[in-house]
């Protein structure tokens, strides 16, 4: 359990409040490794899918084929504005980390297909 105190100042008046936080796991707390995401937005919320990739490797017709198997572990929604807050507090914290261990590139990928790769996409069966 970890706790909080936060100190609120309202206006011109100095207002000093102290507030407690408690912060627990759930019962139903996991943790989840993936290695991409996938989502899209409704006016509503925000979804995004974190997946795990796995080769298959198969025989048809006598020629051998690898089939990535994309398995998707968990699906987060969020309100537009937490969705906003998400996005903020990874880019700071994407900022932080780069200033530490130098910038993040994602390997063997050439600079021309870069953008289209980053680009979200849509959960089957969602709008």
């Amino acid at each position: 359990m970890i706790k909080i105190s936060i100190f609120f100042n309202l206006e011109s008046e100095l207002l000093s409040m102290e507030v407690s936080m408690e912060i627990t796991r759930s019962p139903e707390f996991k943790q989840v490794y993936a290695i991409g995401a996938i989502g899209g937005h409704s006016p509503y919320d925000f979804r995004i899918a974190f997946y795990n990739d796995s080769p298959k490797a198969l025989a048809d017709s006598g020629k051998q084929m690898t089939v990535m198997e994309r398995e998707i572990k968990i699906e987060i929604i969020l309100s537009p504005l937490a969705a906003k807050e998400l996005a903020t507090w990874l880019d700071s914290h994407l900022n932080d980390y780069e200033k530490l261990f130098g910038e993040i590139k994602k390997p063997g990928t050439p600079d021309s297909l870069k953008s289209e790769s980053s680009k979200s996409t849509q959960i089957q069966g969602y709008m």
